[in-house]
This record gives C-alpha cells, structure tokens and sequence, in this order.
C-alpha cells in the first residue's frame, strides 16, 4: 500500500495525471483485500470522475505558446491519418513502433504492475529514412494530436530567451494527452563540451534535460536528428527506446516501387528483370528520394504524352536528380548503358541517337 501511496505523490507531483489514476487504482484494490471496503469505494467513486473522452480534439490547442521577440508560434498542431499498409520500414523498425504503440496503449496494465512506461523515442538516420513519418504514423496510430515544434520560432536570438521557449512548449503540451515531435533535435540538444557554442547556448540543453525529466508519461516525446553524434551524452539517456531508421534494404526498395506505382501504367511491375534494374541503381537512396524520383519519372513520361511508364524513365530521372539536373547528354547515356539498358531502349524510350549510343557503348568497352 505503502508503494502506491508513494507512486501516487509522485504522479501528482510531476503531473503524470495516468500514474495517478493507474496506481490508485491499484490501492483501491489493495484495499478490498485488506476488507478496507469504505476508503476504497470513495478511492472508486474518485476515479469515476476521471475524464475519458474518446477522442482528443484539435481545439483545445488553440492557443498556441509564442516566441516573445518574433511572435511567431512555437509549434504546429496536426492530425495525421495515416495508414501502415503505406509506410515502407525495415520489418525491425515495424516491430519496435509496433511495441512502443502497444506499450503506450497499454500503460494501465504496465503501470498497474510497477512498470513504468516507455513514452520517449530519439529517431536518428539519413535524411528522408522515415524519421517524421514514422511520427506520424505513432500518432495516427493511438489517435493523439501531433505538436511539432517549430525550430524557426523556437531557437531566439535573444540569449536565454531559447531555454524560456522549450519551457513553453513543455508546459503546452502537459496539458492534455498528445505527442511532442521534436525535428532536427540536435539544433537545440548539442554537446555541452562543444567549443564552438556560447555558454548561454549550453544552458539550453540543461533546461531541455530538466523539462523531459519532468514530462509525466501521458504525453509522448518523440525526436529525430540527422546527426546524432552532436547530441549530448545525458540527452541519450533520457530516452527510452532509441531507433536507428536508415536506408531502404532491397525488399523495402521493392515495396516502394510497388505502392508508387500501383494502378498506374507501367512496364515495371511484374517484370523481375526491370525491377531488379531499379533496385540495383538505388543504392543508398533515401525513401523519400525514391518516392521523389519515380514521381517525377511518372510527371515526365506523361506529360511528354507518354502512356506508359519504363524502367529507362526512372533510371534517367534517378541520375538527373542525383547531379540535381546539371549533367551533359552523352554521360547521361553512359549511365544508362552501365545500369543495364538496352540500345533500342535508349533510343525508342527515350529518344536518343541510335548511332551516339552505339558510339558510346563501343567507347565504354
């Protein structure tokens, strides 16, 4: 009883409202055992005034925290719908999203047993692996608001005003049950011992320590970075679970392939030759940079009055967003030759001098 008692001051004392109600649960139960009957109706009747709505509206949020010198808002709230089906993942990042959205879901039963429960997640990896998506899809998933912090309001250039404004957000989001997403984290959550940093700014990630010590476990922290090996040491440990999102594997390249194009037409799906091809050429390619590339191949084709999209279209377009459009005809064709496609492709997909490609394709020997 003694346990609970303790874990109840201390929920009530951070603000965790979820620990409070969980544990006093517990207590109340504890108390029937013990006969106790009449402190643990009263503990009962309490917790039936606990308010479950069944489902968080966007309106509360209303009023959002500003930055006091630029006035501009600090985060943005949204509410994502997004389904799984469409999110391509390694199977292992599937799973531990998976866990953490069941664990958070869950957290009367954890809770319940002495378990705290797991409601913090650094995401780290290349640009475009999923990071914000996978943010989205968490929030989709438990049905909570998602309030992304807005780095443009949020980093001040008033000295000391930066570690007022993390508070802000903090305090915004312990109100009501959401999910805090902080993009591009290292921004705000450096190393300490960085020479190149001012002693006001290091100051920022002592109140960002302090300010995710004092989240109670109704709200979600989830944070992402790009380059992980600027964050400061204590920041890791504040994290309960830490996930490592990085480029797309072969079979996850394919599923891509496939969800872009489905239902469109195409000369690729269902041809192991040309999705092989593709797979091949997308070596460390982000997910977004591949959804970006076989986008823009499909706007290309068609509005060039194609009917059909090829494999040598993504290809090309895969090598044209590589060099960021800036790269002369012939290399181009050598690319293309090195990446496996055919002579008449070349020339009847893509329209380019038969007798150049035969030029170059006898260069390259």
């Amino acid at each position: 009883m003694y346990t609970e008692l303790l874990k109840i001051i201390e929920g009530g004392l951070v603000g965790d409202k979820e620990r409070v109600y969980a544990y006093a649960a517990v207590l109340a139960n504890n108390l029937k055992r013990q006969q106790e009957h009449r402190i643990a109706d009263k503990i009962e009747k309490l917790l039936e005034r606990r308010a479950t709505p069944s489902m968080v509206t966007l309106d509360s949020f209303t009023s959002k925290p500003l930055d006091s010198e630029s006035r501009l808002e600090l985060v943005e709230v949204t509410s994502p719908y997004v389904k799984p089906e469409e999110v391509v993942l390694l199977p292992s990042v599937e799973w531990e999203v998976s866990q953490f959205v069941e664990g958070y879901e869950r957290r009367d039963l954890l809770l319940a047993q002495g378990i705290e429960v797991q409601h913090t997640m650094l995401l780290y990896g290349p640009p475009g692996c999923g990071k914000s998506t996978v943010a989205s899809l968490i929030a989709s998933s438990i049905g909570l608001p998602l309030v992304t912090a807005r780095l443009d309001g949020l980093v001040s250039s008033l000295l000391g005003s930066t570690a007022k404004n993390i508070r802000k957000v903090f305090d915004y989001v312990s109100r009501q049950q959401c999910i805090l997403f902080l993009d591009e984290f290292d921004v705000i959550a450096k190393l300490r011992d960085d020479k190149n940093e001012l002693g006001e700014l290091k100051r920022v990630v002592n109140s960002l320590i302090q300010n995710i010590d004092a989240l109670g476990s109704s709200t979600i922290l989830l944070a992402a970075t790009n380059h992980e090996n600027l964050l400061d040491p204590a920041i890791w440990r504040r994290f309960s679970r830490v996930l490592h999102l990085d480029y797309p594997a072969q079979e996850e390249m394919r599923r891509m392939v496939e969800l872009v194009l489905e239902g469109k037409p195409n000369k690729i799906l269902g041809n192991e030759k040309k999705m092989g091809q593709i797979v091949d050429a997308c070596v460390e390619v982000s997910h977004a940079d591949i959804r970006t590339v076989l986008t823009n191949a499909l706007r290309r084709r068609f509005l060039l009055g194609g009917k059909v999209l090829f494999a040598s279209d993504v290809l090309k377009e895969l090598i044209l967003f590589k060099h960021h459009g800036q790269i002369e005809q012939d290399y181009l064709i050598q690319q293309l030759l090195s990446m496996g496609c055919a002579h008449r492709e070349l020339n009847g997909e893509q329209g380019f001098p038969l007798r150049r490609i035969q030029t170059l394709s006898k260069d390259a020997i």
